[in-house]
Protein backbone atom coordinates (compact mmCIF):
# COMPACT_ATOMS: atom_id res chain seq x y z
CA UNK A 1 0.00 0.00 0.00
CA UNK A 2 1.20 3.50 -0.84
CA UNK A 3 0.86 6.48 1.51
CA UNK A 4 -1.34 8.13 -1.12
CA UNK A 5 -3.80 5.24 -0.75
CA UNK A 6 -4.40 5.82 2.96
CA UNK A 7 -7.90 6.98 3.86
CA UNK A 8 -6.25 9.46 6.22
CA UNK A 9 -4.24 10.95 3.35
CA UNK A 10 -7.36 11.53 1.27
CA UNK A 11 -9.16 12.96 4.30
CA UNK A 12 -6.38 15.48 4.93
CA UNK A 13 -6.29 16.59 1.28
CA UNK A 14 -10.06 17.02 1.15
CA UNK A 15 -10.11 19.02 4.38
CA UNK A 16 -7.28 21.24 3.14
CA UNK A 17 -9.05 21.85 -0.16
CA UNK A 18 -12.27 22.74 1.68
CA UNK A 19 -10.41 25.13 3.96
CA UNK A 20 -8.99 27.06 1.01
CA UNK A 21 -12.18 26.96 -1.05
CA UNK A 22 -14.16 28.44 1.84
CA UNK A 23 -12.09 31.63 1.66
CA UNK A 24 -13.33 34.71 -0.19
CA UNK A 25 -12.63 34.31 -3.92
CA UNK A 26 -11.43 37.91 -4.13
CA UNK A 27 -8.81 37.34 -1.44
CA UNK A 28 -5.21 37.59 -2.64
CA UNK A 29 -4.30 35.41 0.35
CA UNK A 30 -6.47 32.64 -1.07
CA UNK A 31 -4.42 32.64 -4.28
CA UNK A 32 -1.18 32.34 -2.31
CA UNK A 33 -2.52 29.62 -0.03
CA UNK A 34 -3.71 27.66 -3.02
CA UNK A 35 -0.21 27.83 -4.49
CA UNK A 36 1.57 26.95 -1.23
CA UNK A 37 -0.78 24.21 -0.01
CA UNK A 38 -1.67 22.62 -3.34
CA UNK A 39 1.86 22.04 -4.62
CA UNK A 40 2.06 18.42 -3.53
CA UNK A 41 3.79 17.14 -0.44
CA UNK A 42 3.33 13.83 1.31
CA UNK A 43 1.35 15.21 4.29
CA UNK A 44 3.55 13.05 6.52
CA UNK A 45 3.25 15.13 9.69
CA UNK A 46 -0.57 15.32 9.75
CA UNK A 47 -0.68 11.63 8.88
CA UNK A 48 1.49 10.86 11.89
CA UNK A 49 -0.94 12.79 14.08
CA UNK A 50 -4.05 11.02 12.79
CA UNK A 51 -2.46 7.57 12.88
CA UNK A 52 -1.13 8.12 16.40
CA UNK A 53 -4.67 8.96 17.47
CA UNK A 54 -5.89 5.70 15.93
CA UNK A 55 -3.13 3.60 17.54
CA UNK A 56 -4.25 4.96 20.90
CA UNK A 57 -7.86 3.98 20.20
CA UNK A 58 -9.09 7.47 19.33
CA UNK A 59 -11.37 8.67 16.54
CA UNK A 60 -9.34 9.92 13.57
CA UNK A 61 -12.22 12.17 12.48
CA UNK A 62 -11.83 14.11 15.71
CA UNK A 63 -8.18 14.79 14.92
CA UNK A 64 -8.62 16.30 11.45
CA UNK A 65 -8.46 19.97 12.50
CA UNK A 66 -5.31 19.28 14.51
CA UNK A 67 -3.83 17.53 11.48
CA UNK A 68 -4.63 20.59 9.36
CA UNK A 69 -2.97 22.81 11.96
CA UNK A 70 0.19 20.73 11.67
CA UNK A 71 0.16 20.90 7.88
CA UNK A 72 -0.38 24.67 7.89
CA UNK A 73 2.42 25.45 10.33
CA UNK A 74 4.69 23.15 8.32
CA UNK A 75 3.74 25.05 5.14
CA UNK A 76 4.45 28.34 6.91
CA UNK A 77 7.89 27.10 7.91
CA UNK A 78 8.66 26.22 4.28
CA UNK A 79 7.59 29.68 3.09
CA UNK A 80 9.80 31.36 5.70
CA UNK A 81 12.66 28.90 5.10
CA UNK A 82 12.66 29.77 1.39
CA UNK A 83 12.78 33.46 2.27
CA UNK A 84 15.81 32.89 4.49
CA UNK A 85 17.88 30.70 2.19
CA UNK A 86 16.85 32.15 -1.16
CA UNK A 87 14.72 29.18 -2.15
CA UNK A 88 13.80 29.25 -5.83
CA UNK A 89 12.00 25.93 -6.27
CA UNK A 90 9.89 24.07 -3.73
CA UNK A 91 8.30 20.74 -4.67
CA UNK A 92 9.13 21.50 -8.29
CA UNK A 93 7.22 24.81 -8.28
CA UNK A 94 8.32 28.44 -7.77
CA UNK A 95 8.68 29.32 -4.10
CA UNK A 96 6.05 31.69 -2.68
CA UNK A 97 8.34 34.72 -2.70
CA UNK A 98 9.50 33.98 -6.26
CA UNK A 99 5.89 33.96 -7.44
CA UNK A 100 4.29 36.64 -5.26
CA UNK A 101 7.16 38.70 -3.83
CA UNK A 102 8.90 38.78 -0.46
CA UNK A 103 6.33 40.88 1.42
CA UNK A 104 3.38 38.78 0.27
CA UNK A 105 5.19 35.53 1.09
CA UNK A 106 6.04 36.75 4.58
CA UNK A 107 2.41 37.66 5.22
CA UNK A 108 1.27 34.33 3.81
CA UNK A 109 3.46 32.54 6.33
CA UNK A 110 2.04 34.69 9.13
CA UNK A 111 -1.51 33.91 8.00
CA UNK A 112 -0.78 30.17 7.95
CA UNK A 113 0.58 30.26 11.51
CA UNK A 114 -2.44 32.23 12.74
CA UNK A 115 -4.90 29.87 11.06
CA UNK A 116 -3.03 26.87 12.45
CA UNK A 117 -3.26 28.33 15.95
CA UNK A 118 -7.03 28.76 15.54
CA UNK A 119 -7.41 25.14 14.43
CA UNK A 120 -5.37 23.63 17.29
CA UNK A 121 -6.82 25.79 20.08
CA UNK A 122 -9.89 23.63 20.95
CA UNK A 123 -7.83 20.52 21.70
CA UNK A 124 -6.80 21.24 25.27
CA UNK A 125 -3.69 22.35 27.13
CA UNK A 126 -1.43 19.38 26.40
CA UNK A 127 -2.01 19.43 22.65
CA UNK A 128 -1.75 23.22 22.42
CA UNK A 129 1.42 23.23 24.53
CA UNK A 130 2.99 20.61 22.24
CA UNK A 131 2.02 22.66 19.20
CA UNK A 132 3.48 25.86 20.63
CA UNK A 133 6.71 24.13 21.64
CA UNK A 134 7.16 22.76 18.15
CA UNK A 135 6.73 26.22 16.64
CA UNK A 136 9.32 27.72 18.97
CA UNK A 137 11.78 24.88 18.38
CA UNK A 138 11.40 25.19 14.62
CA UNK A 139 12.28 28.88 14.80
CA UNK A 140 15.25 28.17 17.08
CA UNK A 141 16.46 25.47 14.70
CA UNK A 142 16.21 27.87 11.79
CA UNK A 143 18.45 30.39 13.58
CA UNK A 144 21.06 27.65 14.09
CA UNK A 145 20.80 26.73 10.40
CA UNK A 146 21.24 30.37 9.33
CA UNK A 147 24.42 30.61 11.41
CA UNK A 148 25.84 27.32 10.14
CA UNK A 149 27.76 28.88 7.24
CA UNK A 150 29.22 31.72 9.33
CA UNK A 151 30.98 29.83 12.12
CA UNK A 152 32.54 26.48 12.97
CA UNK A 153 29.58 24.16 12.67
CA UNK A 154 30.16 20.74 14.24
CA UNK A 155 28.22 17.50 14.39
CA UNK A 156 26.60 18.39 17.73
CA UNK A 157 25.40 21.69 16.22
CA UNK A 158 23.95 19.87 13.23
CA UNK A 159 21.95 17.46 15.36
CA UNK A 160 20.68 20.27 17.59
CA UNK A 161 19.62 22.11 14.43
CA UNK A 162 17.70 19.25 12.78
CA UNK A 163 16.20 18.12 16.08
CA UNK A 164 14.63 21.55 16.51
CA UNK A 165 14.06 22.60 12.92
CA UNK A 166 12.64 19.32 11.58
CA UNK A 167 12.21 16.57 14.17
CA UNK A 168 10.31 18.73 16.66
CA UNK A 169 7.21 18.89 14.43
CA UNK A 170 7.31 15.14 13.77
CA UNK A 171 7.57 14.58 17.53
CA UNK A 172 4.77 16.97 18.44
CA UNK A 173 2.52 15.58 15.72
CA UNK A 174 2.77 12.10 17.25
CA UNK A 175 2.32 13.36 20.81
CA UNK A 176 -0.68 15.53 19.91
CA UNK A 177 -2.33 12.52 18.27
CA UNK A 178 -1.90 10.59 21.52
CA UNK A 179 -3.34 13.43 23.59
CA UNK A 180 -6.38 13.72 21.33
CA UNK A 181 -7.07 10.02 21.96
CA UNK A 182 -6.99 10.67 25.71
CA UNK A 183 -3.55 9.23 26.48
CA UNK A 184 -1.52 10.28 29.51
CA UNK A 185 1.94 11.83 29.59
CA UNK A 186 3.91 8.57 29.52
CA UNK A 187 2.33 7.28 26.33
CA UNK A 188 2.46 10.71 24.69
CA UNK A 189 6.17 10.97 25.52
CA UNK A 190 6.81 7.60 23.85
CA UNK A 191 5.03 8.84 20.75
CA UNK A 192 7.02 12.07 20.97
CA UNK A 193 10.29 10.08 21.01
CA UNK A 194 9.11 7.96 18.09
CA UNK A 195 8.36 11.03 15.99
CA UNK A 196 11.61 12.71 16.98
CA UNK A 197 13.76 9.79 15.85
CA UNK A 198 11.80 9.44 12.62
CA UNK A 199 12.22 13.15 11.94
CA UNK A 200 15.97 13.06 12.55
CA UNK A 201 16.40 10.13 10.16
CA UNK A 202 14.22 11.86 7.57
CA UNK A 203 16.31 15.04 7.65
CA UNK A 204 19.60 13.17 7.38
CA UNK A 205 18.28 11.37 4.28
CA UNK A 206 17.11 14.67 2.77
CA UNK A 207 20.50 16.25 3.42
CA UNK A 208 22.29 13.24 1.93
CA UNK A 209 20.20 13.39 -1.25
CA UNK A 210 20.89 17.11 -1.55
CA UNK A 211 24.61 16.44 -1.01
CA UNK A 212 24.47 13.89 -3.84
CA UNK A 213 22.53 16.41 -5.99
CA UNK A 214 19.60 14.01 -6.32
CA UNK A 215 16.90 16.52 -5.38
CA UNK A 216 15.73 18.15 -8.61
CA UNK A 217 12.45 19.54 -7.21
CA UNK A 218 14.16 21.85 -4.72
CA UNK A 219 16.62 24.65 -5.43
CA UNK A 220 18.12 27.40 -3.27
CA UNK A 221 20.77 30.07 -3.72
CA UNK A 222 22.25 29.38 -0.27
CA UNK A 223 23.37 26.03 1.10
CA UNK A 224 23.22 24.83 4.69
CA UNK A 225 26.04 22.92 6.33
CA UNK A 226 24.80 19.35 6.77
CA UNK A 227 26.14 16.07 8.14
CA UNK A 228 27.76 14.93 4.85
CA UNK A 229 29.52 18.30 4.60
CA UNK A 230 30.81 17.94 8.17
CA UNK A 231 32.07 14.42 7.51
CA UNK A 232 33.71 15.63 4.29
CA UNK A 233 36.12 17.75 6.32
CA UNK A 234 38.00 14.65 7.48
CA UNK A 235 36.74 11.79 5.30
CA UNK A 236 36.70 10.68 1.70
CA UNK A 237 33.45 10.49 -0.24
CA UNK A 238 32.89 6.75 0.27
CA UNK A 239 33.33 6.99 4.03
CA UNK A 240 31.09 10.08 4.16
CA UNK A 241 28.25 8.16 2.52
CA UNK A 242 28.82 5.07 4.67
CA UNK A 243 28.82 7.07 7.91
CA UNK A 244 25.77 9.13 6.92
CA UNK A 245 23.75 6.06 5.95
CA UNK A 246 24.73 4.40 9.23
CA UNK A 247 23.25 7.36 11.12
CA UNK A 248 20.01 7.02 9.18
CA UNK A 249 19.69 3.34 10.09
CA UNK A 250 20.48 4.11 13.73
CA UNK A 251 17.65 6.60 14.14
CA UNK A 252 15.22 4.51 12.08
CA UNK A 253 16.02 1.64 14.43
CA UNK A 254 15.23 3.80 17.46
CA UNK A 255 11.92 4.88 15.89
CA UNK A 256 10.87 1.32 15.04
CA UNK A 257 11.79 0.06 18.50
CA UNK A 258 9.56 2.71 20.08
CA UNK A 259 6.75 2.00 17.63
CA UNK A 260 6.86 -1.70 18.54
CA UNK A 261 5.85 -0.83 22.11
CA UNK A 262 2.35 0.17 20.94
CA UNK A 263 -0.51 -2.23 20.27
CA UNK A 264 -0.50 -4.02 16.92
CA UNK A 265 -3.09 -2.53 14.56
CA UNK A 266 -3.54 -1.26 11.02
CA UNK A 267 -2.61 2.28 12.04
CA UNK A 268 0.66 1.08 13.58
CA UNK A 269 1.51 -0.75 10.35
CA UNK A 270 0.85 2.46 8.42
CA UNK A 271 3.23 4.36 10.72
CA UNK A 272 5.86 1.69 10.09
CA UNK A 273 5.33 2.01 6.33
CA UNK A 274 5.68 5.81 6.56
CA UNK A 275 8.87 5.46 8.61
CA UNK A 276 10.45 3.35 5.87
CA UNK A 277 8.92 5.41 3.06
CA UNK A 278 10.58 8.68 4.09
CA UNK A 279 13.92 7.25 5.25
CA UNK A 280 15.50 3.95 4.22
CA UNK A 281 13.40 3.59 1.06
CA UNK A 282 14.92 6.84 -0.24
CA UNK A 283 18.55 5.92 0.37
CA UNK A 284 20.60 5.67 -2.82
CA UNK A 285 20.72 2.09 -4.08
CA UNK A 286 24.17 2.53 -5.63
CA UNK A 287 26.90 4.80 -4.34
Amino acid sequence: MRVEDFDEYRQINLALTDLIQDMDDSSYMKKMLNHVCSSGGKKIRPLILMLSTEVCGGDKDRSIDAALAIELIHSASLVHDDLLDGGILRRGMPSAHEKYGVAAALLCGDFLISKATTLISPYGNDAVSEFGSAGMHMAEGETIDVRSVDEEFRQKNYFECINKKTASLFASSAAIGAYIAGCGKDEALRFHAFGENMGIAYQIVDDLLEFLEELDDKKSTQESVTLPHIYSRTMGREEVLEMTIAEVHKYVGFAKELLSTFRPCDAREKLLLITNHITVDLLPKRI
